[in-house]
């Protein structure tokens, strides 16, 4: 477990990150202990856990209709803490939509996660069961409520509020309106995946004044990070972009296994002596 003053020293650089004047930050996300610290190597100034990814490396699925086969609420923190705990970089968490409906709910899983020593989190504002959005109403209450739980918890933490209506067939004027009751709650960052093709973020960041995250390789867009952050994105966010990437390649390989017998695919692995050192390193820095 990271020790508060570790804790508390990551809060405050994350917090940095969102009010910083050089402009935005990519932040990868991972979805286990090796994959962070990959991605912490390569010189992220912090990274995030996938709410997606993690539940396909536990072979279930993402965003589910039938709750007995999420991802329990036990196991995504126990992956969420083995990731923050992996690397010296500040850990953003995926907590979906809280794990809860009520205010208080969302408190409770705000707090644990950051007594798991990550840094902020996103909060979803779509019902996980029925799919819909909560009512405007309750949704503000939410984020209010993990609010109230970061200055209880006392030390720097991002609370990012998440609008999910450009993923259910909402308009960009709905989540507009949504997120400036999100900023008026206290949302440290907001975040409205669906909207991320260049002219909506135009238009986001223009109508809302506070740090924004845009994620990229999700759905149609095809956006770079580079051009969000040009416009003056805060955060750039991959989702489980990685993830289905490296599941991907373990589909190739499988295949051409399968239909070739060759074993082109293995060009692209990291030798074994490399992943050796590297993660040797990151438990010695972990202690």
């Amino acid at each position: 477990m990271i020790d508060n003053q570790r804790a508390r020293q990551l809060g405050e650089c994350f917090a940095a990150l969102h009010r910083g004047l050089s402009g935005g930050f990519i932040m990868p996300n991972a979805w286990d202990a090796g994959s962070a610290i990959l991605l912490a190597q390569a010189g992220f100034p912090a990274i995030a856990t996938t709410s997606a990814g993690i539940a396909f490396s536990l072979g279930r699925p993402d965003y589910c209709e039938d709750p007995s086969l999420a991802v329990p609420r036990e196991m995504m923190f126990a992956r969420i803490a083995e990731i923050a705990e992996a690397v010296d970089v500040p850990v953003n968490a995926d907590l979906e939509a809280g794990y809860g409906d009520t205010p208080e709910a969302v408190a409770a899983t705000v707090s644990e996660a950051i007594a798991c020593g990550v840094a902020g989190a996103n909060i979803e504002d779509r019902n996980p069961v029925t799919g819909s959005p909560y009512d405007p109403g309750l949704a503000r209450e939410r984020i209010a409520a993990a609010v109230a739980a970061v200055g209880a918890g006392g030390r720097p933490f991002v609370v990012t509020a998440r609008c999910d209506a450009g993923l259910v067939g909402g308009t960009i004027e709905e989540a507009i309106l949504r997120l400036r009751s999100y900023q008026t709650a206290g949302a440290g960052c907001l975040f409205a995946p669906g909207f991320s093709d260049l002219g909506s973020a135009e238009r986001l960041l223009g109508e809302l004044d506070a740090p924004f995250n845009f994620v990229a390789g999700l759905g149609p867009s095809t956006a770079a990070p580079r051009d969000l952050i040009a416009l003056g994105a805060r955060r750039i966010s991959l989702g489980g972009s990685i993830a289905r990437a490296a599941l991907g390649l373990v589909r190739a390989a499988a295949e051409e296994l399968r239909e070739l017998g060759t074993i082109d695919f293995a060009k692209r692995q990291i030798p074994q002596d490399q992943l050796n050192s590297i993660f040797t390193a990151a438990r010695k820095r972990s202690g």
